[in-house]
């Protein structure tokens, strides 16, 4: 797979039949490995392993209804208290981030109402804190580290 800007991380990793699956530790079985999930496994690693976020207070393709519609953000991260605290948005390496990313994001926000906003392809991450009671958002250098915003 793609070398991504991030550090490197070990995986299990099999095939089966004509398919490569990849051992997710969050959801506790192998997947497809896709593009897309090669980013997320890194990613999940990076905000693990990088930035303290525990494990069990991650989850992957969580269903969100938008709309009346039901979606899947691909990671919520969440505090102690069991409030969403982060969604992040992977893509894969090849894969522009564009305006329609941060608007799929956006779109899982309008429920969730999380802090922080994060979109990754693996090569480029952007980060955004939120700010309700100004009704804006600001980029930020980096994704927090979990001590930062358990309490938020």
């Amino acid at each position: 797979m793609e070398n991504l800007n991030l550090p490197t991380y070990s995986f299990k990793i099999k095939s089966d039949l004509q398919r490569k699956l990849i051992f997710d530790s969050i959801r506790k079985k192998y997947v497809v490995l896709t593009p897309e999930e090669w980013v997320r496994q890194n990613f999940i690693r990076f905000l693990v392993e990088e930035k303290s976020y525990p494990e069990s207070l991650i989850a992957i393709e969580k269903k969100v209804d938008v709309n009346l519609l039901p979606q899947r953000s691909d990671i919520v991260l969440y505090n102690q208290n069991a409030n969403p605290i982060m969604i992040v948005e992977c893509k894969a390496f090849r894969v522009k981030i564009t305006q329609d990313v941060f608007n799929q994001i956006a779109r899982y926000n309008m429920k969730l109402k999380v802090p922080y906003l994060v979109v990754t392809n693996g090569l480029h991450h952007y980060c955004c804190e939120m700010d309700y009671e100004q009704k804006t958002y600001r980029f930020i250098p980096d994704i927090p580290i979990y001590q930062l915003v358990k309490n938020r």
